[in-house]
């Protein structure tokens, strides 16, 4: 049964489309900001090191329980290395893939998809394999997905005009030559899919580091996108919303900022295949990647500590010395390991590895961009007209990304109560001046700033919100602005420190994908198990 069958079969015993209906009271709700320990983060900034309680010694010691972190243990595990510890500030792994759960079901807080992989990554398929969210493979070796995991129709909406429709791309109500407008763009997009390099690669592909050097593609590098879509002649206001839309999407970077190359990026890289699914379709679960984190660590009992934050990375004696702060008993312990692997953002692995010239390099050419991600249990909502509700709804022209209903994947769509989740990149200004707002503001002022925006579509929300749960990721992402992807920073930050020390975090990539972020660890755990693979430096 391929999955439009799949859900229309549900649709007519469960009434899927409907957003449940309003109750007329007052409103009320409660909102509570939620999320990584920021307080106990910022003791990097000033760090002070007290008496060290405990030390151990490992074999390899990794610092970071995202996608990362997670993957590069996950490789060593299965390649025979139990001497392993990975440590994570937070309580809960999973970095931007975290997820949380409620009276209704699981939700994402962060990432939520993964588009359709690329049948060329051998290693995600396997994972994915092991993970049964693809249960085989047919004769001619394309995977098959579990249609439980493979995004149910209707999968994308826009409201555009006084009405929703289909799909994301601007269709409804535009002028002519608009129109003309997104199908050249369209097409040119899919020339890039397709295209190859003089060096024989794909022009754009995921893992990044997987694409052409061809000089004619990598040029598109030191441009942003704003510009190359004025220097091709596209100057349509709807195309040029919906790829501001994308690409603060993935990127949380506007198009007068982000990198052409990582513009187009966005669109030439999906290129899935498989038997029951195409490069345009995702896969998505309740808790969103959530669940692959899950999968990720389900090996790794006793090897994940939480509630650590790592202070102090250096080579002493051609060993490793790692020491952190455990919250839970307020002591500062020592790691000694033969290896370590530093899976956490660039602008924290200065800071552990207290090198300045690290640091004066992310500095000058890593942005991290903050986001606010939200939360929604509703009751009942009136739907207005045009496609019914989908999995992801998006309003045209906000300055959000809109919301996901987090039990679309649901096969019983009768549910009194519903989890949506709101995405906000923080893009207004410059990323250290929007942290400072998103740090200043109740959450009680960021519900108001999400009713308002949900009340285009929504007139009467506050009488249907029971709860919004808040999460602020201060630094979500780094920006893919023009020279990162191709510029060679990349690189140089990645080289290991004396075959010791090595590095792996979807910044490296200069894209925040779980692809990518899988791959950087699967990266190091190579160089880990063969250090001699790995370029070093002193």
């Amino acid at each position: 049964m391929n999955r439009k069958e799949f859900i229309s079969r549900f649709a007519g015993i469960t009434g899927v489309g409907v957003l449940l209906a309003g109750c007329r009271h007052n409103p009320s709700w409660t909102a509570a900001i939620t999320g990584a320990n920021a307080a106990t983060g910022h003791m990097l900034r000033n760090p002070v090191i007290g008496k060290i309680e405990n030390t151990v010694e490992q074999k390899v010691a990794i610092i970071g329980g995202g996608v990362s972190g997670l993957s590069a243990a996950r490789a060593l595990h299965k390649a025979g290395i139990r001497d392993l510890v990975l440590i994570d500030l937070d309580e809960h792994i999973g970095g931007n893939a975290k997820w949380g759960e409620n009276s209704i079901g699981a939700y994402p807080c962060g990432a939520h998809y993964v588009p359709a992989p690329d049948i060329s990554l051998k290693e995600y398929l396997e994972f994915l394999r092991e993970s049964e969210v693809i249960t085989g493979f047919d004769e001619q070796g394309l995977p098959i997905y579990d249609e439980l995991f493979v995004c149910f129709d209707p999968e994308e909406r826009l409201y555009i005009n006084g009405r929703w429709q289909e799909g994301l791309v601007p269709a409804f109500g535009l002028p002519a030559d608009d129109k003309k407008q997104i199908e050249r763009f369209l097409a040119q997009m899919n020339t890039f899919r397709y295209m190859k390099g003089t060096d024989g690669k794909d022009a754009f592909a995921i893992p990044v580091d997987r694409s052409s050097k061809d000089g004619s593609l990598t040029a598109l590098d030191r441009q942003t996108m704003d510009q190359w879509l004025q220097q091709n002649g596209y100057s349509s206001s709807y195309l040029r919303n919906y790829v501001n839309y994308c690409c603060r999407d993935d990127y949380g970077t506007t198009v007068e900022q982000v990198s052409a190359w990582a513009g187009i990026h966005y669109y030439a890289s999906r290129k899935g295949k498989g038997k029951n699914i195409a490069y345009s379709d995702v896969l998505t679960w309740p808790e969103g990647n959530g669940f692959l984190i899950k999968k990720l660590a389900k090996d790794l009992d006793g090897v994940v500590q939480t509630g650590c934050l790592a202070m102090d990375v250096k080579l002493e004696d051609d060993k490793v010395h790692v020491v952190y702060y455990d919250t839970r008993s307020k002591k500062y312990n020592k790691i000694i390991a033969d290896q370590c692997i530093v899976a956490v953002p660039q602008y924290i692995a200065s800071k552990i590895i207290k090198n300045e010239e690290r640091a004066q390099m992310v500095n000058r050419h890593l942005n991290y961009v903050p986001w606010m991600v939200a939360t929604l249990t509703v009751k009942q909502m009136e739907e207005r007209d045009g496609v019914a509700l989908s999995w992801d709804n998006v309003i045209y022209d906000s300055r959000s990304l809109g919301f996901v209903d987090d039990t679309h994947q649901y096969t019983n769509q009768f549910q009194p109560e519903k989890n949506l989740t709101y995405y906000l990149p923080l893009t207004d200004g410059s990323p250290a001046a929007e942290r400072k707002k998103a740090r200043e503001k109740s959450a009680e002022e960021w519900t108001k700033i999400i009713l308002e925006d949900l009340k285009k579509v929504y007139p009467e929300i506050d009488r249907s919100v029971k709860e919004v749960k808040i999460n602020i990721w201060g630094h979500a992402m780094a920006q893919p602005l023009p020279g990162l992807i191709h510029g060679g920073i990349r690189e140089e930050l990645g080289r290991s420190i004396g075959r010791r020390i090595h590095f792996a975090n979807s910044d490296l990539a200069g894209v925040s994908l779980f692809e990518e972020a899988f791959y950087q660890g699967l990266n190091a755990a190579s160089v880990v198990t063969n250090p001699f693979n790995q370029n070093t430096k002193a």
